[in-house]
């Protein structure tokens, strides 16, 4: 089937001449045939992403323009005359997939709007409401290396495809052969015929006005500031540092090797605000400039990252601490200047901080806990808006540097992210304190909240098995301890159970179906498996709390160490020996 698949490209995936010569080369190569070929980009809640190349498990002209007619479908099954909006990164191929999506969607009898040049994922976001689209869609694999690119969809209200939606989209897909049954239509004829319509620098000044309307602290002296700004060669560059220069922020020198947009990443081969390989140009640059604050935002502009002055080096801060910081921030600011609304709600995944459940309680603000992934916050806000609530939401994040400070968008957005935190550092600057004083503070206030992520890559076929299996034996099994404290508590949001260990009770998880196992120890601290929905990895994410920082670390030191070896990886490598693979540890640490 494999070699039959690989024939039929060779004959009919002839549009793109970089897919001709990349068949061509592998031809001998069965392991490469076999990869691109074993199965179809898989098409979910988060779209498409995957490795940029010929063949059905590859980005490519071909399964975008699948995934297109599959969109096509779904929005005129609902809407006469639809409208769908298009935008795009700076990623290899990403201007010439949003162009192969809109041709499709127009052949298919939808209006198309979409950007003129690249830009950040919420600006697709914001378009899909503010020009009445029925779906949207951004070309991008968001912070992953330059080999990605992905295929995000949207829905009406701005938020990413929900699950009914993405199953209609994958059972057309599933229908239509990939090379005689996708509608298309030149690119240039549809714009000249207006089926395609390149959307306004209106709808650009619209959005940052609304990001400009979600200033919490006006006052603040933000011309004092000293900024290095990088959009790690993405789409963050004009609309950053727009808002900044709205918002009076002078002093802002943007990393000069990363500011032109550049999907081969030459200085950032991850380009991901997460890690510090990603700052080293902009803290090189830190050395003669001496600012006050550096801001990352990766390619797609939806998560930012930062590197803050202590004084005398400058400290990255993870996403947890950015959250919190900004969370106490947002609700101090809002109480102080009376605009606080009754009853107000913060957002936040599982699989962040609980740190910000102490804040939130300090101000009278619900915290709701929802899955990982952005678009369950914008869920949020949308069942506010229905209820005419909206204004209830303060804010929206999660641990992977995604935040959210307003109701305009339904996805995480580094805009608005950068203008608070300009406005937070400026704020606290003011009363001589650095922003590593400010947690400090709320460490010694809340307790020493400390949180870590290991992810564990496993491509391929194998990989993906891999992943299962692990899944798997720890549904099955479920640790008695780990890291030498008791496990309470067993949340399995697959089977919606929640199990109280120490009773023997079980509740109902309300939160929708997901691969993902949590365990909660009798000490507060947390360990929660998910393998990840965009990328070839399992991912642990590890919680600790101690009364004092070195307890905290210890701690989370500890967790670590155990999770890994629950996981059956060692000295982060990808080999589980035979012992792990039969049982991932000694049978006598799990409850059966």
């Amino acid at each position: 089937m494999v070699n039959e698949k690989y024939q039929l490209w060779c004959e009919k995936a002839v549009a793109d001449p970089d897919l001709v010569k990349e068949l061509e080369s592998m031809k001998d190569d069965g392991a490469a045939i076999s990869d691109a070929f074993y199965k179809d980009l898989e098409f979910g809640t988060g779209g498409l992403r995957g490795v940029i190349g010929a063949g059905t498990n590859r980005m490519n002209i071909y399964t975008v323009g699948k995934a297109s007619q599959g969109l096509a479908a779904y929005v005129n099954s609902v809407k006469q005359n639809g409208k769908i909006a298009v935008a795009y990164d700076s990623r290899i191929k990403s201007e010439l997939f949003a162009r192969t999506a809109a041709s499709v969607f127009a052949a298919n009898g939808i209006k198309v709007y979409i950007y003129k040049e690249l830009m950040p994922t919420p600006m697709l976001s914001y378009a899909v409401r503010r020009l009445g689209c029925d779906a949207g869609v951004v070309v991008t694999a968001s912070h992953n290396p330059a080999k990605y690119n992905g295929y995000k969809a949207y829905g009406p209200d701005g938020c990413q495809l929900g699950l009914e939606a993405a199953d209609y989209v994958l059972s057309i897909m599933n229908k239509v052969d990939i090379f005689d049954e996708v509608k298309t239509v030149d690119f240039d004829t549809a714009v000249k015929n207006g089926s395609i319509e390149f959307i306004g620098d209106d709808v650009i000044e619209d959005y940052l006005n609304c990001v400009l309307a979600c200033r919490v602290a006006p006052e603040a002296d933000v011309k004092s500031l000293k900024v290095i700004y990088t959009p790690l060669h993405g789409s963050g560059n004009k609309p950053v540092r727009s808002i900044l220069r709205k918002i009076g922020v002078k002093n802002v020198t943007v990393v000069p090797e990363q500011e032109m947009p550049n999907g081969n990443f030459p200085t950032a081969p991850y380009p991901n605000p997460e890690i510090r390989q990603a700052f080293e140009c902009a803290l090189k640059l830190a050395e003669t400039v001496k600012p006050d604050l550096l801001l990352a935002t990766d390619p797609d502009c939806d998560r930012v990252g930062i590197a803050v002055n202590t004084g005398d080096d400058y400290k990255l801060l993870s996403g947890n601490d950015v959250g919190a910081l900004l969370l106490d921030f947002v609700l101090s600011r809002r109480k102080a200047n009376g605009t606080l609304p009754k009853k107000p709600i913060a957002v936040k995944t599982i699989v962040t901080t609980e740190l910000c459940r102490k804040i939130a309680a300090d101000y009278g603000c619900e915290l709701r806990d929802v899955l990982t992934g952005f678009k369950f916050i914008g869920e949020q806000i949308t069942q506010l808006e229905e209820k005419c609530e909206e204004n209830r939401f303060v804010f929206g994040f999660e641990e992977s540097y995604g935040y959210l400070g307003g109701t305009y968008v339904r996805d995480k957005d580094a805009v608005i992210a950068s203008m608070l935190i300009c406005e937070m550092v400026a704020f606290y600057k003011a009363k001589g304190l650095l922003l590593t004083d400010v947690l400090e503070e709320l460490y010694k206030k809340y307790g020493y909240y400390f949180c870590s992520q290991k992810s564990f890559t496993c491509e391929g076929e194998s990989g993906m098995k891999r992943i299962a299996g692990i899944m798997d034996t720890l549904r099955s099994e479920t640790p008695a301890e780990i890291a030498g404290e008791r496990v309470v508590r067993a949340d399995d949001y697959e089977k919606s159970v929640s199990r109280n260990l120490e009773n023997g009770t079980e509740s109902k998880i309300t939160l929708p179906v997901s691969n993902v196992l949590c365990y909660y120890m009798a000490d507060g601290s947390s360990l929660i498996v998910r393998p990840s929905g965009t990328e070839p990895k399992i991912k642990l994410y590890i919680g600790s709390v101690g009364v004092t920082e070195e307890d905290a670390i210890a701690k989370r030191t500890a967790l670590e160490e155990s999770g890994t070896k629950l996981l059956g990886f060692y000295n982060n490598d990808m080999h589980i020996s035979k012992k792990a693979e039969h049982k991932l540890l000694c049978p006598a640490f799990y409850l059966f």
